[in-house]
Parts: C-alpha cells; structure tokens; sequence
C-alpha cells in the first residue's frame, strides 16, 4: 500500500480495520524513510499482512494516551527511537540539548528520559496480559547490566526496568517476523524463547546446555573490574557462527541473550529497502515545521550494513554485527530513481554508504562460512593478511548512480576508513572519490594521533593518516582541484592523558588545522570504551588506561584541540604548565599560547596589558 502507516484512529478507521495486530510506541515521530528503525519495522510486518500502526511521542505522564489507537491484537512493540533517548537529551557535559531533531520542530521534552523502560512500564500497566516486546538501539545496547553516563551508575539490564516480556537486539528484522508469526499462530509470549537475536528473564537456567555466564549486576556493584570482564566476555559471543549463549544475573532474574541472528542475505536486504517508504516525515507534522532528522538522509542511500573497523567508543559492530551485508546494484540504482522523483529533490544524492560507506562486501571470504575472528581484529593494530581490501564494487555502484538522469552529483559522506583505502593496492577509488564524490572538503576520523591513546581507541597509528593525507593532496593535485581533508577528533577518550592531547595540538598546529567543532568522548552504554571509562581497564587488555573524570580536566584536554580560540588561553596555558611544556608558551613558530597574541587581543578588547592593576583608562 503506498501511503503512510496509520497514526490516528482515523488512519485506522480508512483502512477499515477494527483492530490493529500490532501497536508500535515510539519516541520519535513518525518519519517513513528506511533510516529511520520504527519505520522499517512496521514496514517490514505491513509487507508480512499484519495490521500495525504508529503510537508516536505519548504524552508518558498520562496513562490513557496510550490507549489512542486501541488495544492491539497480538503485541506491543517500544522503542526509545533512533538515538538513545539520554543521549537525545544530554550532552557530554550533562547539559540539556536544546533541539531533539527527531521532534517536530525540533521540539524538546517530548520523550521521557529512559523512554523504552516508561513506554514498556505504562504499556504493562495498561494491557498486563499483553506482551510487550521491546527493541531498538537504546533497548539493544542496554540489555545488559551497563553504565549509563548521565545517572553516573551502573543500572540493571532494561528488561528488569522496563518489565518487557522480550527484548530485540540488532536491527531486528527477522527477529520480529518470527515473532510475530509465533504470537499469530497462539504461541505464548513466555514460551518464545529460541529466537536468535532476542534476550528475556528466566527465573533459573535449567533450560539451557551451554552458555557463557558474565559477572552479576551485584558482583560489579561491588567491583568495577568486573564490568570490563563481563564487556569481555560478552564481546566474544558476538558472532553468529561461533557465539553462544549469554547470561547475567540481575537481582533475582537471569538475563538470557540468544544467539546472534545470521546476517541478511542480499536478498534480504533488498526486500527491507524495496518496500513503500514514502522518504518523509508524515504531513501532520508539516505545521510544526516538519521532522528536522528527515534533512540529514532524506537524499541518502543505505547500501551497507555493519562494520569490521570495531572502533572501541562505537557500538554499531556489537548492534550490526562485524560481518558486512550489502544491498544490490539493482535495488540502489531503484531507490536512486525514486529520490529523483521527489518534489524538492536539487539533483544532488547526499550519500551512497553505511556505517562505513566504503565496505562493500565482507572482510574476508571465510567470514560468511566462519564468522570473524575471534581474538583478532580485520584493521587493528594494522589490516589483516587476509583482508580482502577492494574497491571495485562500491566503484561500480557509484559510477552507475550519477549516470543517471536527474542526478548532477553524488557525495560521500557517511565516512570512509582510509586505512582500508591505503590497503588496496589499486588507488581507482581514491581517484574516483577524488573526482566525482567530494564537495570540497571531505571528513575523516583519525580521532587522535597519540600512540596509546590510539591504541585504547582501536584505530590506527598517526603515520596512516599522514599517509593518506599525503595520498589525498597528491590525487587532487593531479586532478587539478582545490580540495581538502577536514578531520574529526576526540578529546578525554579513556587512555589519552592531558600530555596526550598536548600532543595532538601539536599535530593540529602542525598541519594547520583548527577544529570548528571538539567532540567530548561520550560513554554511551554498550561500547568497549565505556567499559573502560566506567572500570579503568581495557576489556581487551585487561591493562589499566588512564580516564578523565574531572569536568575541568576533560575541558583542558579540549581546549587544546582548539588552542588558537581567545576563551582559551587560560585553560591552555595551565595544561601547558601542568605537563611542563613551558616551552610551547611564547612567541616562537611552534608555540601553541602566544604571548604577542594575548596583548593584541587584550588591545582589542579595550585594555592594554598589564591594564589590570592601573584601574580604568581614561
């Protein structure tokens, strides 16, 4: 059916049900373009024949707003929306964000902190024979026991929270089809217990054969240690060929995670992003200004899932997967056409990627028979023997996508792992990006360039950055354009120490880079680095790292990222002085506080140096 998914009971009433099969709650409005997960879930089960409709932004304070599109037939479905909602809310520094841009208008306020566990709890106290199953990247990620940043604590699994019947983690696609034919069929909720990619409480584990079984809430109450082995232990069971079972206790319940589901096919994946999105935000939302999340992606194409770069603050390869999953040549080529039917499409495709936009295919040809491996990593420290580091075919995407009419351009913006790039020993990518797939300035993520820093993060040393920059100048030299490499760093990563960010404001100065915008590392539940912010262990390594905790640590290591700005200096200088590099104070070339720079700018600001204790001027 190609209109929009009901939202009102109205929309429901059109379609001439008398009951829906499934009521999706979501924190995010409804926005139906395949970046967005309540949208292709819902797709996904519309093209299965069940009735599913959209229950978005409840007012969570008031139990009858959840009764507005009725009770559904065979479930509830909860997600907390594309990001996780304190991450929605809040800022490294804990500070509220003014704009939610998945809000209509951009609106704040309209989601609950901890959306999944309020929508799940006022779901349970609604309809408690009801199951209420709950997904998405905040109930993904959290479905352990897991640090939570903004609370600075260690909470419970959000299946204890929540008080769902069954938790899906990853994408989720197969997972709720199976699902729901189960519960159509007359399965009880209780007894879907043997799908792949899903979690739920059990009361003992008699049940199981074999498992991995991680430390308790309650033994990493009592020592964080054991957060970074159970992060370790978990880590491992991340594959689909190989993993088992994982358990953690959690007051009086277990935590039960099967298996991970297996990769789509590309058939797949194909069928997912085939479906009848109308790539927009629902026009009920046009007099609040629209879905500002929609600007982002809505002239974006997804051609890839997951990724084997498993950057330690990431979680994508612990929600995607590390195996690589792709769509065809036919079904993006499809998707392309129907965005330049769009009415206010400019001629320009924003995007042709993924998480990695320049993975195209799995690392290695073993890993669709075998799984990845286990104690070793496809890029870090340096690419695998066997890495199959090829181009070719994201080329001949790329070539096929801006022949076509209506489109002037295709950029890449969704990131490219230059070490990837350096690996391949054909350079026709990094020509034909060069060429046709930049804007002038192109992003990348070296994230910092100190060794150990490096190290913690999972990201290769400085000197393959330099490489690739070196590489990027030359092509463009070549090609006769003015283009240039615009990099994006992290400042406080659990490892990187204050004469660490030193070092990287000397890089910056270096290559004459001053950054417009510093990202504070953010411990967002399910990453390997926040294991190590929250333990002061590398799960990986079990050595102890360095993390900044203290607000004004963390705020010198990020004015050394940008030492050049005036509201600075005083930040900058007790860095340089705390690390004894006095030597980086002055007027020399190589200084990053300049004293001549601090006299004009007290001139211009109306006082001479020194002017404090002469009084006012007159």
């Amino acid at each position: 059916m190609n209109d929009f998914l009901p939202i009102s009971q109205e929309d429901i009433a059109a379609r001439g049900w008398e009951q829906i099969d499934f009521l999706f709650i979501s924190g995010d409005a409804y926005v139906d373009h395949p970046s967005f997960g309540p949208a292709v879930i819902c797709r996904v089960l519309e093209a299965q024949g069940y009735k599913v409709a959209l229950l978005c932004q409840p007012d969570w304070r008031e139990l009858k707003s959840f009764e507005a599109l009725g009770k559904p037939r065979l479930a509830v479905l909860v997600s907390g929306g594309n990001l996780d909602s304190m991450l929605c809310h809040y800022t490294a520094a804990k500070k509220p964000r003014k704009k939610d841009s998945y809000t209509p208008g951009g609106e704040m306020g309209m989601r609950p902190d901890h959306a999944t566990v309020i929508y799940a709890q006022q779901s349970k106290r609604l309809w408690p024979e009801l199951p209420v199953i709950i997904g998405g990247i905040e109930a993904s990620l959290r479905r352990f026991a897991h640090f939570d940043y903004w609370e600075n604590k260690l909470l419970p699994s959000i299946l204890l929270e929540s008080k769902a019947d069954l938790l899906i983690y990853g994408m989720g696609e197969k997972q709720i089809v199976e699902i729901a034919d189960y519960l159509a069929g007359g399965a009880a909720v209780e007894d879907i217990r043997y799908v792949r990619g899903t979690a739920y409480l059990a009361d003992d584990l008699q049940e199981l054969e074999e498992y991995v079984e991680l430390p308790s809430w309650e033994a990493i109450l009592k020592d964080r240690e054991a957060f970074a082995k159970a992060y370790h232990l978990q880590s491992k069971e991340l594959d689909p060929f190989y993993g088992k079972v994982v358990v953690q206790k959690n007051r009086q319940k277990f935590v039960v995670q099967n298996q991970v589901p297996y990769p789509l096919s590309q058939e797949e994946m194909d069928m997912i992003y085939d479906l009848d999105y109308q790539r927009t935000y629902h026009p009920s939302y046009e007099k609040h200004g629209g879905v500002p999340a929609i600007e982002e992606v809505q002239f974006s194409i997804i051609s890839c899932r997951g990724c084997f770069g498993s950057c330690s603050f990431c979680a994508i390869h612990s929600h995607q997967g590390r195996i690589i999953q792709t769509r065809s040549h036919k079904s993006i080529i499809s998707e392309a056409k129907k965005i330049t039917a769009l009415p206010n499409f400019k001629g320009y495709i924003h995007d042709v990627g993924g998480p990695t936009a320049n993975f195209r295919h799995p690392a290695c040809a073993k890993q669709l028979e075998v799984g990845v491996c286990r104690d070793r990593q496809c890029l870090f420290p340096k690419p695998c023997p066997n890495l199959d580091a090829d181009h070719s075919d994201y080329v001949e995407l790329l070539q096929k996508v801006r022949a076509l009419p209506g489109i002037k351009k295709v950029f890449v913006r969704s990131g490219i792992r230059y070490d990837y790039l350096l690996a391949d020993k054909n350079d026709r990518f990094l020509d034909e990006l060069c060429r046709y797939h930049v804007s002038g300035q192109l992003k990348v993520a070296p994230e910092h360039v100190a060794e150990h820093a490096l190290a913690n993060m999972g990201k290769p040393g400085k000197e393959v950055y330099l490489k690739f920059m070196r590489a990027f100048n030359k092509k463009n030299q070549e090609i006769d354009l003015k283009q240039f490499l615009v990099p994006y760093f992290i400042s406080s990563h659990p490892g990187c120490t204050l004469r660490d960010a030193v070092e990287l404001g000397e890089f910056l100065r270096d290559i004459g880079h001053q950054p417009e915008q510093v990202q504070d590392f953010i411990p967002t539940p399910g990453s390997a680095s926040t294991a190590m912010y929250y333990s002061g262990i590398n799960p990986e390594t079990g050595k102890k790292v360095f993390v900044a905790h203290n607000p004004h640590d963390k705020a010198m290591q990020r004015a050394l990222m940008q030492y050049k700005n005036p509201k600075n200096r005083q930040l900058v200088k007790e860095a340089l002085q705390k690390t004894n590099r006095g030597d980086l104070i002055g007027d020399d070339a190589r200084c990053l506080l300049k004293i001549a720079a601090a006299h004009g700018y007290q001139k211009r600001q109306g006082k001479p140096a020194g002017s404090e204790k002469r009084g006012k001027r007159r």
